[in-house]
C-alpha cells in the first residue's frame, strides 16, 4: 500500500448513496509502513462541486471515467478494507493532490 493509491472500498456510511466507492490514500508513508490500523483517505466522485479542493484524475489513474477526489471529504478507513487496487497517482497528480489537501486543512 502506498500514499496516492485508489481503492475500491464497499462504502459503510448510510449517506452513500453508492454500494462501494472508490477512495484514494492520503496518509503519509510512514503510516503506511506501521502497525497503525487505519489510513487517512480521499472519496472519489463521477461530478464535481467546483472546488479548488477537488483533483481531477481518470483513466490515466486506473478509473473507468473522469472523476475527482475530494479533498474535504477525508476519512479514516482501516486498513484491512483496502483490498481492492484500483490505480495509482502519477507524480504530477500527486503534487495536485497535496496542493488541495494543503488548501482544504488551512495549511
Amino acid at each position: 500500500m502506498k500514499r496516492g493509491d485508489f481503492y475500491l472500498v464497499p462504502v459503510a456510511q448510510r449517506v452513500d448513496t453508492k454500494k462501494q466507492r472508490v477512495y484514494v490514500v492520503v496518509s503519509r508513508q510512514g503510516l503506511l509502513e506501521s502497525t497503525y490500523s487505519t489510513v487517512i483517505c480521499a472519496p472519489v466522485y463521477s461530478n464535481t462541486t467546483g472546488l479548488h479542493t477537488e483533483v481531477p484524475v481518470g483513466v490515466d489513474e486506473g478509473l473507468k471515467h473522469d472523476s475527482y477526489i475530494r479533498c474535504d471529504e477525508l476519512v479514516s478507513i482501516l486498513k484491512s478494507r483496502l483490498t481492492n487496487f484500483v490505480g495509482r497517482l502519477s507524480l504530477q497528480k500527486t503534487e495536485q493532490l497535496n496542493t488541495a489537501l494543503r488548501t482544504s486543512l488551512g495549511i
